[in-house]
């Protein structure tokens, strides 16, 4: 693998990004609904509801998406720079990222059509671990950046060909 991520995967990482900001600014709603539910009454489905569930299934199917890229792409190294702890933690980190990815939609989808609050507890307890952990992976990027000078951010700001000869197009 070249020393960046190629165009796909790139648009990917944005792309999942976007949907899971939108999944955590309108929660809420879900939430709400999921509690009338819960309490035995008809909640319905309103638009913000219908989007969240949307949502969790476009960022399910775009994560496995993701995942065959890696696995069939690769990813780059880490930098010279990065202490190896760090490289070891990183691993872990994006790791955790997909699992988490791909275990909220499910637990999500398990929570709501099957009226299963044990489930929607584990929803909210991977919800709040995946916030801490882009918490931690936009302070990984910031110590990259400006501690270690590794310029990590230019990998998901300039993607590489897929044969890593140079910018994509």
């Amino acid at each position: 693998m070249s020393e960046g991520y190629t165009r796909k995967q790139v648009a990917l990482h944005w792309t999942i990004m976007a949907l899971v900001a939108v999944q955590f600014l309108f929660h809420e709603a879900m939430s709400d609904a999921f509690d009338i539910v819960m309490d035995g009454r008809d909640a319905g489905v309103s638009a913000l509801t219908g989007l969240h569930i949307f949502l969790g299934f476009v960022i399910f199917a775009l994560t496995l998406i993701r995942l065959q890229i890696r696995w069939s792409d690769g990813a780059p190294p880490p930098p010279d720079a990065e202490p190896a702890p760090f490289r070891t933690l990183s691993k872990a980190a994006h790791w955790a990222f997909y699992g988490l990815l791909v275990a909220l939609p499910v637990s999500g989808a398990v929570a709501w059509f099957r009226r299963n609050e044990a489930a929607g507890d584990v929803h909210e307890v991977l919800r709040a671990l995946l916030l801490a952990l882009i918490a931690m992976h936009v302070a990984a990027v910031l110590v990259h950046q400006f501690v270690w000078k590794t310029d990590l951010l230019s990998r998901m700001l300039k993607p590489v060909d897929p044969k890593g000869d140079g910018p994509g197009r």
